[in-house]
Order: structure tokens, then C-alpha cells, then sequence
């Protein structure tokens, strides 16, 4: 799951099915994958891009900008998120040092998902909710079922303070869903990225897994560099 080769109209189409089973709730030949597909080809990048703006931390004059992408049913993400965020943050994000920008990589439906109920709290929730689904992506992801997964990804906003009403409108924001696959698709395909997680150091790509120190090394030259 953790390496992917970016096709476009094949990544289209896995979201756009995804985006069925919440749309219809259930299957219906009134909203299939292939028309989510094509309404999602005809959103402007432009557009799409200024509807899904990035998610930042830090300071935003920082010498060093890291750029993570990365996939909340990737399990190489998590184990990043388990045993280098917490530290990385305290010393390089919270500290001035770093700006931090997380993009999301939709490797299936529940990625997309995942991202929905991440965003639907809006930037002021975003990341507490993204460690919520990392620390619990075994749990969410326990079933084979989708309802299971959908009704765990529910509980995840709930529990993070969004009120059932609120859920059901983002995860039924169909313009939302396709806005939010182009801007993937495009900053993918503008950056290279061919894997998660991957990190865009000051332009620099650095793909797989690292720990704390290899990529507090990487930080620290750059750096020095600025």
C-alpha cells in the first residue's frame, strides 16, 4: 500500500466509487462511480486547489518548509505518526524552526473518508483529528465491512466534537469530494510523488520510512543551509 504509481483517470475513478457509497447511501443507479468520475475530471485545478487549501503548522516564514504526503490507511504513515511526529513537532514545528504542510493521498475509499471527516472540523480541529485516525487506523480499520468503517470514521467526528448533522452534510458534499481529488492528483503529479509517506524538504524529496534521528538530520542540514 505504500507504493503507488499515479494514473490519473485510474485514481479518479477508485475515489469516485468511494464517493458512491456515501452520496447514495447504498447502491443506486442514480450516482455511479463512472459520473463521479467524469464530474471530478471536469473540476478545474484552479478551483479545486482554492477549495482544499493545504493544512499548515508552524511558522510560515520558516527557513525550512516540509511538505508530507501521506495516506490515512497507510500503515508506514502511522508508524511515522507513532514514533517521529510527536518529537519532530515539539523541536521543529513548535519551535519556529519548520512550516509543516500536510496533503492527503487517497489510496482508496476509506482514505478519502478519513480525509472528509479530518477536514470537516475545519483547520482549528484538523490536527487533533489526524492523530485521532492515526493512533486508532487499526481500530477504524478492524472490519472488512464498509458500513463498520464508515460508522467507526463517524465516531472519530464525533468524538471530536462535530454533531451528527455536521458530519452528514461533509460527508455527503459531493463538490467537496471531487475538489478534493483534483487537488490531489495535482499536487501528486506536480511534486512526483510516488509513495507514502514522502517528504518535500525545501524541494527536496525523501520517500519511506525514517526515524527521528535520519530525518532530524535531513531537517538540520537544511537548516544549516538557510
Amino acid at each position: 500500500m505504500s507504493k503507488f504509481v499515479i494514473l490519473a483517470a485510474a485514481a479518479v475513478a477508485v475515489v469516485g466509487a468511494a464517493g458512491a457509497f456515501w452520496y447514495t447511501s447504498g447502491p443506486s443507479s442514480s450516482m455511479t462511480p463512472i459520473s463521479i468520475a467524469a464530474d471530478a475530471q471536469e473540476t478545474t485545478t484552479s478551483s479545486a486547489v482554492s477549495k482544499v487549501p493545504d493544512m499548515i503548522l508552524g511558522n510560515v516564514d520558516a527557513k525550512v518548509t516540509v511538505v508530507e504526503y501521506a495516506s490515512y490507511t497507510c500503515p508506514h504513515c502511522a508508524n511515522f505518526h507513532d514514533t517521529v511526529w510527536d518529537e519532530f513537532k515539539k523541536n521543529y514545528i513548535d519551535s519556529g524552526k519548520v512550516k509543516f504542510v500536510y496533503r492527503e493521498v487517497y489510496f482508496d475509499k476509506f482514505g478519502l473518508w478519513a480525509a472528509i471527516i479530518a477536514r470537516c472540523g475545519g483547520p482549528e480541529k484538523y490536527f487533533g483529528i489526524n492523530d485521532m485516525l492515526y493512533d486508532g487506523q487499526r481500530d477504524w480499520l478492524a472490519s472488512t465491512k464498509e458500513q463498520d468503517i464508515a460508522d467507526a470514521l463517524r465516531k472519530v467526528g464525533l468524538k471530536a466534537g462535530m454533531t451528527s448533522e455536521a458530519l452528514d452534510a461533509c460527508l455527503n458534499d459531493k463538490d467537496m469530494a471531487q475538489a478534493m481529488v483534483t487537488a490531489y492528483q495535482t499536487n501528486a503529479t506536480n511534486d512526483k510523488i510516488q509513495g507514502t509517506p514522502t517528504f518535500i524538504v525545501n524541494g527536496e524529496s525523501f520517500s519511506g520510512e525514517m526515524t527521528y534521528d535520519e530525518f532530524s538530520k535531513i531537517l538540520d542540514k537544511k537548516l544549516a543551509e538557510g
